[in-house]
C-alpha cells in the first residue's frame, strides 16, 4: 500500500470515528405516545371513514406510518394499557379487566405493574423526563408511578361526564376545570414546553379518555364544539344492522342516532388535540426530534355486525376484528418512512419496536418473555420478515388469528367454539368450527392458540388454568379471585 492509500485510509477512519462520536453523543429522540379510550380504527378518515372529521390525523398519517391491521391483545382498557406499557399479555400481567376503582384511591389502592419493567420506568432510567398527561387506570393513581414525575389523572377509569368527572392533580382531587379532552391537550402543550430547552430528551404519555363511545353519556348529546356540525347528520359509516343475539350491554345505543352523533363528535375533538399537539412541537423546534405515536386502546364496533361495544359487552364474550383493531400510526420527519403497513401487528408488540427504534433495544425486557416482536426495521423503510399471528383473551375467550384464519375457543358451557376464513368472510358472517371439511385446519389452528398460551400464560395469572386475576371477573358462575 503506498504513503497516500495508507494516509486517505486514515483519513477515512478519522472522518468515522468522528462521525460515531457524533453519533454516540446524540440527544437521544424524544417520544410522546397519544393513547385514546375505546376507540375503533375505522371511526377515522385515513382508516376509510367518510363521515367523521378528523384533518389533523389524516395528515398525521401522510407524513408517517400507518397500520393498516394493529390489533388488541384483549378489549378492555387497563389490560390494553398494562399491555402497551410491558410488552406482555394479559395473562402475564394479572389485569384480564378493567380495575376497580378501590384498587385506584383510598385503603386498597396499589400499583398493579409494580413487579414489571415498564416503558416510562425503562426512560426514566435512561435520563428520560416522564410525564403522565390522562387516563391511567393501572392504580394508586394519587402518586405518580414509574418515573412519570409530571402526573395529572382521573380519579375513575370509566368516564360518565367530561365536564364533571374529578380528576388528580397535585396530589388531589379536584374538579375537573374543563372539557376533559381539551384539558389533556393544554396539560401536554404545557409538559412539551417546559421540557423544551432541556439537555435530556423527555416522554410524553398523552392518554385521552375521549372518545370513550360507551356508558350512559350516550344517550346525550354532545356538548363540544363539532356537536353543531354533526347534529343533522345520518353518519352511515355506522351500519344500522338488527342486533346481535350475543349483545348484552349498551343495547339502549343500538342504532341510536344521538349515540351515534355523540361519538363523531367526540372522536373529532380528540383530532382536534392531536393537532394543538403536533402544532407544539413544531413551534418549538421539536417536530424532527420526537417521535410521535398515536393508538387506541383496544378496537370498537358501532353497529357493525350487530354488535355495539366492545367483546366484553357480549355474552359469550366475543373476539370479533373490529373489537380488537386498532389505530396505530407513527411519525418521525425524517426518521419513520411514510406509507401503509399491512402486516398483522399487536399491541404487545409496541414496547420492543419503540425500545429497538429509539436506539433502546439492549433494555428491551427478557423476563418475562416477551409474546411481541419489533418492527422497528418497518419504520426505517426497510424490508424484514414478518409472520402475520396475533393471540387475543378475554377471561374464558381465547382468540387466534393468522392471516387466513381466526379460531375462537371457550370453555363449556359458556358458549360456542368459532373458526373463521378471514380471506373469504372477512366480517365473520359464517361459523365453520365443527365443519367435517375444515377439520384440519380446526385442529392446527386449535393448536397454535395452545402453543401460543402455553409459551406465553403465567400459572399465576392463566385463568384457563386455575391462576387468579388482579382485576374482578366479569363472567358470572366463574370463581373469582384476585392475586397481588
Amino acid at each position: 500500500m503506498s504513503k497516500l492509500s495508507v494516509a486517505l485510509t486514515c483519513l477515512a477512519l478519522s472522518f468515522c470515528l468522528i462521525g460515531n462520536a457524533f453519533a454516540a453523543g446524540k440527544k437521544k429522540p424524544n417520544l410522546v405516545f397519544i393513547l385514546t379510550d375505546n376507540h375503533g380504527a375505522w371511526t377515522l378518515g385515513c382508516y376509510g371513514n367518510k363521515d367523521i372529521r378528523t384533518p389533523h390525523l389524516d395528515q398525521f398519517a401522510e407524513e408517517g406510518m400507518l397500520f393498516s391491521r394493529a390489533m388488541s391483545s384483549n378489549p378492555v382498557c387497563s389490560p390494553t394499557r398494562a399491555t402497551f406499557l410491558t410488552g406482555l399479555i394479559p395473562s402475564q400481567h394479572g389485569l384480564h379487566s378493567f380495575l376497580d376503582g378501590k384498587y385506584m384511591i383510598g385503603e386498597e389502592a396499589y400499583y398493579t405493574l409494580e413487579e414489571f419493567e415498564t416503558l416510562p420506568e425503562i426512560l426514566d432510567s435512561e435520563g428520560y423526563n416522564c410525564g403522565l398527561v390522562g387516563k391511567w387506570h393501572l392504580g394508586a393513581n394519587m402518586e405518580p408511578q414509574d418515573g412519570l414525575d409530571y402526573w395529572i389523572t382521573m380519579v375513575k377509569g370509566s368516564t360518565r361526564d367530561f365536564y364533571k368527572d374529578p380528576i388528580i392533580e397535585d396530589g388531589e382531587v379536584k374538579p375537573t376545570p374543563k372539557y376533559m379532552t381539551d384539558l389533556w391537550t393544554e396539560h401536554g402543550v404545557k409538559f412539551i414546553e417546559q421540557n423544551k430547552d432541556k439537555e435530556e430528551p423527555f416522554f410524553l404519555y398523552l392518554a385521552y379518555n375521549g372518545p370513550y363511545c360507551l356508558s350512559p353519556l350516550l344517550l346525550e348529546p354532545s356538548l363540544n364544539r363539532h356537536a353543531e356540525y354533526y347534529s343533522d347528520k345520518y353518519l352511515p359509516s355506522f351500519p344500522r344492522d338488527m342486533m346481535h343475539p350475543w349483545q348484552h350491554n349498551n343495547k339502549d345505543y343500538h342504532n341510536n342516532i344521538v349515540s351515534i352523533r355523540r361519538v363523531a363528535a367526540e372522536v373529532s375533538a380528540v383530532d382536534d388535540g392531536v393537532g394543538t399537539i403536533m402544532k407544539a412541537l413544531k413551534d418549538n423546534g421539536l417536530d424532527e426530534d420526537t417521535l410521535v405515536v398515536f393508538a387506541g386502546d383496544q378496537g370498537w364496533m358501532g353497529g357493525q355486525n350487530g354488535f355495539f361495544g366492545m367483546g366484553d359487552h357480549t355474552r359469550p364474550f366475543a373476539a370479533h376484528d373490529l373489537m380488537m383493531q386498532i389505530p396505530f400510526l407513527f411519525r418521525q420527519p425524517g426518521t419513520v418512512a411514510t406509507g401503509e403497513c399491512d402486516h398483522l401487528v399487536s399491541n404487545y408488540d409496541f414496547l420492543p419496536s419503540v425500545l429497538d427504534f429509539m436506539g433502546l433495544e439492549n433494555r428491551i425486557p427478557e423476563k418475562p418473555k416477551l409474546p411481541g416482536h419489533s418492527f422497528a426495521p418497518i419504520l426505517r423503510g426497510d424490508e424484514m420478515e414478518w409472520v402475520n399471528e396475533m393471540g387475543y383473551e378475554m377471561e374464558n375467550c381465547r382468540s387466534f388469528r393468522t392471516d387466513d384464519w381466526k379460531y375462537v375457543a371457550r370453555r363449556s358451557p359458556t358458549g360456542p367454539s368459532e373458526l373463521y376464513d378471514m380471506k373469504g368472510d372477512p366480517n365473520e358472517r359464517f361459523n365453520l368450527f365443527g365443519q367435517p371439511e375444515h377439520a384440519e385446519i380446526q385442529e392446527e389452528m386449535a393448536g397454535k392458540l395452545d402453543n401460543f398460551f402455553n409459551t406465553y400464560a403465567d400459572p399465576k395469572y392463566d385463568i384457563w388454568n386455575g391462576g387468579g386475576s388482579k382485576c374482578r371477573r366479569l363472567l358470572p358462575n366463574e370463581e373469582k379471585k384476585k392475586t397481588k
